[in-house]
Parts: C-alpha cells; structure tokens; sequence
C-alpha cells in the first residue's frame, strides 16, 4: 500500500509509527476526532501545513506542523487514506477529485 510507505517516510517521525503522536507536542492521528471533523481541511494541512491551536481528543495541541509541498495529489489522497483506514480510525476515504478540489481551495 502506497499510503503506508508514504506514512512512514513523511509523517511517522512525528505521529509516530503507530499514529499516537508525541506526548503533548504532537497530535495523535489514532482514534483522532480532528479527523471526522476537518475532513476538507485535511488535505489543505498535510500540503501546506499547520500553524493553528487545535484540539484533538480534548487536547490543545500548539507545535505547528510544516507541510510536506513536495507530494503530488495522489500522494497525499494515499497518505489520508491510509490514515482514515488505520488504527481504529474508520473514516469514508478520499477520492482522488475531491482532494483535488480541497486542494483548490486552499491556495
């Protein structure tokens, strides 16, 4: 699956491997609430990052999250899928137009 190669290689330093995140410096993606309701904005962070407070799970969260601009749609449409499939998390996955859409209205 290309979503967890991607995962691993672009976000499991922070969200760690098993999507738990880092104490309180680092979201966790497992078990996430933020996923189920930021769903259009979701594809906006992975490409260009994140410099809001946000709340996930109850926690505040503060470390901004840099963006990872080099991935093409598809892999950021890989990356989110593989999420919303993993650990607990079972959320609708993306379409490939959708992300390209959100991602329109993000720049």
């Amino acid at each position: 699956m290309e979503g967890a190669g991607l995962y691993r290689v672009h976000c499991a330093n922070c969200h760690m491997e098993n999507g738990e995140g880092l104490g309180a410096l680092i979201p966790p993606l497992a078990k996430s609430d933020y996923l189920a309701t930021h769903r259009e904005q979701l594809p906006c962070i992975v490409r260009h990052g994140l410099k809001d407070t946000i709340v996930v799970n109850g926690t505040i969260y503060t470390e901004a999250m840099a963006g990872i601009s080099s991935l093409s749609d598809i892999q950021i449409t890989n990356i989110l899928n593989y999420i919303h499939a993993s650990w607990s998390n079972d959320l609708p996955p993306y379409r490939l137009d959708e992300v390209r859409q959100l991602l329109e209205q993000c720049r």
